[in-house]
C-alpha cells in the first residue's frame, strides 16, 4: 500500500524526467552547425556555416544544393545523453580543398562524425578522413 510520501515521491519523480532536458527529444529545436577542416596534406582548410533542425531527437541539417559540388547533408539521432553518431555526406567542391587534388568537382564523398551535445551547445569530429571538428549552437 502506498503511503503519501511515496506518492509525493514517485510525483516528483515523473515532473523532473519530464522537464529533464536530457529527455528524448531535449535537443529539438535549430542548431547554428559550423564544420571546420584543417589543412590536409596539400588540401587548403575550410569552414561551412549552415542551420540544422533537430526534431524528435534527430538531426538534420544541409549545406549548398544537395546533389551539386561543395554540398554537405549531415544526419544522425542524438541519444538521451547527448550522444550523437552523425553521418555526413556531399559532393567535393574546387579541387584545391581536397586531398590530394586529383578529385574531380562533384565527387560524392561521406565520412562519420561523433559528437556530443549539452543543453545549448554541441561539438563533434570527423572519425575518418582528414582531421574536422563540428560546433552546434542552439539557436
Amino acid at each position: 500500500m502506498a503511503t503519501r510520501h511515496s506518492i509525493a515521491l514517485a510525483i516528483l519523480v515523473l515532473a523532473w524526467a519530464v522537464s529533464s532536458p536530457a529527455k528524448a527529444g531535449g535537443f529539438d529545436g535549430s542548431w547554428l552547425t559550423t564544420v571546420s577542416c584543417e589543412a590536409a596534406r596539400d588540401a587548403l582548410g575550410y569552414s561551412y556555416r549552415f542551420t540544422s533542425t533537430v526534431k524528435g531527437g534527430v538531426l538534420h541539417g544541409e549545406y549548398g544544393t544537395m546533389g551539386q559540388p561543395s554540398s554537405l547533408q549531415l544526419d544522425g539521432p542524438i541519444g538521451a545523453d547527448g550522444t550523437a553518431k552523425l553521418y555526413a555526406k556531399g559532393q567535393t567542391g574546387s579541387k584545391e580543398y581536397v586531398p590530394g587534388r586529383d578529385t574531380p568537382r562533384g565527387t560524392p564523398y561521406s565520412y562519420n562524425v561523433n559528437a556530443h551535445f549539452t543543453g545549448s551547445s554541441g561539438s563533434g569530429t570527423r572519425v575518418d578522413g582528414r582531421p574536422c571538428s563540428l560546433q552546434f549552437i542552439k539557436q
